[in-house]
């Protein structure tokens, strides 16, 4: 995923924008970058690698060389930005958010009827700041070159632009699957994808973009260039997953969410008498805490910490470079509670099932300091397409994805005609992907959250809402 922060203000928003960006860290961990407009400088841009260093690490220094009263920053975990573009448009910095799934279509055209060019990154690789760039540069303002990127784009893309007046523009994907919140204090506005983030400096939330919506900002005004639509597919792993757990998107917090989530699966289980004489409740952590304290609170057994994650060295165990140390750091981390564990049985919720490795190797490491039986709840149906709307997900191939191979295991490539009926924990295709599913992965028992289960937690009308992973609709 990525993450933008912006302000434009009569004031140097540096700081502002220095922990504005900071706190979308949890949504990459490859780059970050910050661009400035000052009156007498002009815009200026830095960005670094954060891949074994957090962004306030390598940016700490920043108010020693930078300044401006309009500053964008960014966290990304794919291409290095914002860029600094100069064009027919004038100067501009931009940042943005989402999938170009036919880049290299778009590449080809542009490069046909242009005969310009783009600086290759390593294998070739166009950064996709620049192909959006491009894209906004073939009409005659940023409103209408906006419209044209994003109606040409497979795939998703939101969009914040710093002018070298110190404007700003802010654009929400075209039909809204990440947010874009705007925030006002007495000096100017800020623009976050977190809701929190503003709010935490003193600004006020003002209003979720709509669908497609296209603002430009001053210190003083808000100008709309582009009605939202009516058409809107957020994201659900907002909530489900890397969504913080303080934001709210259209009116619906994360934290409330997840334990409502929870309460919904385990009045699930009571319903149908699935494992009742548990001793207790925990999560994976971090995200699949707060469902499993409401899935605990309404199933009525305690919440615990059988294990603890020791993060002051690694928070995050997908930074380092290799799956081996991926893996190993993930092993390091787990630190068992053996009086919570030994001849106990447990039941943990996670947010997801992707791939299933890291959570069988947990589950092993929980039977291997005594566990009695280890019970596993999914707090989103089974996931059976990669997102090919977002960069949250690492698979590179729908194969990659647990279910879908389990149930290839199972039937062959005729499952995947059945993928209904597998998704339902009631069919008997349900249940035998489920059971296989238990002796691969060691868990004693193993429940997934339904759609309509999903659906209620978040309160969103289901048509708003994404669940392309999961069903195939986008």
């Amino acid at each position: 995923m990525s993450g933008f922060f912006g302000v434009t203000s009569r004031r140097n928003c540096i700081l502002d924008v220095f922990f504005g960006t900071d706190y979308h860290s949890h949504l990459g961990t490859r780059r970050g970058g910050v661009a400035a407009y000052d009156p007498e400088i002009g815009l200026q841009r830095e960005i670094h690698n954060i891949e074994n260093s957090p962004f306030r690490t390598k940016f700490e220094h920043i108010l020693d060389h930078m300044s401006g009263t309009s500053a964008i920053g960014c966290i990304s975990d794919s291409d290095p930005q914002p860029l600094l573009i100069r064009s027919n448009l004038g100067t501009y910095a931009i940042s943005t958010i989402g999938v170009i799934n036919n880049a290299d279509e778009l590449i080809n055209q542009y490069l046909s009827f242009s005969g310009g060019h783009f600086d290759a990154m390593t294998h070739g690789r166009i950064n996709s700041n620049e192909l959006i760039a491009a894209l906004i540069d073939q009409k005659s303002s940023f409103a209408e070159g906006i419209r044209f990127a994003q109606s040409v784009i497979d795939g998703s893309a939101s969009i914040l632009l710093l002018r070298e007046n110190g404007n700003l523009i802010a654009a929400r994907d075209r039909v809204g699957r990440i947010p874009i919140i705007l925030g006002k204090d007495d000096e100017g506005y800020c623009v976050s994808f977190e809701s929190f983030a503003g709010m935490k400096l003193g600004y006020e939330y003002v209003r979720d973009l709509g669908p497609g919506e296209i603002v430009e900002l001053t210190p003083d005004s808000e100008t709309v260039l582009q009605a939202p639509g009516k058409e809107m597919k957020i994201c659900a792993f907002l909530w489900s997953y890397y969504g913080y757990p303080t934001s709210s998107y259209e009116g619906s917090n994360v934290e409330v969410m997840r334990c409502r989530n929870g309460e919904i699966m385990a009045k699930n289980d009571k319903e149908k008498g699935l494992a009742l004489d548990i001793d207790y409740v925990g999560g994976v952590p971090d995200s699949g805490t707060p469902h499993a304290i409401g899935y605990a609170n309404a199933f009525g057994k305690p919440f615990a910490r059988p294990f603890i994650k020791y993060t002051p060295t690694w928070p995050r165990s997908f930074m380092p470079a290799t799956q081996r140390e991926r893996n190993m750091v993930a092993k390091m981390k787990q630190i068992p509670v053996h009086e919570l564990i030994q001849d106990k049985k447990l039941l943990f919720v996670d947010d997801s099932i992707v791939r299933g490795t890291q959570l069988r190797e947990t589950v092993d490491f929980l039977y291997e300091n005594g566990a009695k039986e280890v019970h596993i709840r999914s707090a989103c149906p089974p996931i059976l397409y990669g997102c090919k709307y977002l960069n949250f997900s690492r698979s590179t191939s729908d194969m990659d994805l647990l279910a879908r191979a389990t149930i290839k295991e199972l039937e062959g490539e005729e499952g995947f005609e059945h993928l209904d009926e597998y998704c339902d924990g009631e069919s008997e295709r349900g249940r035998r992907m489920r059971d296989a599913i238990c002796r691969k992965l060691h868990f004693s028992s193993l429940e997934y959250q339904s759609l309509e289960g999903i659906f209620e937690a978040i309160g969103l009308e289901p048509c708003k809402v994404c669940t392309y992973c999961w069903n195939g609709k986008g």
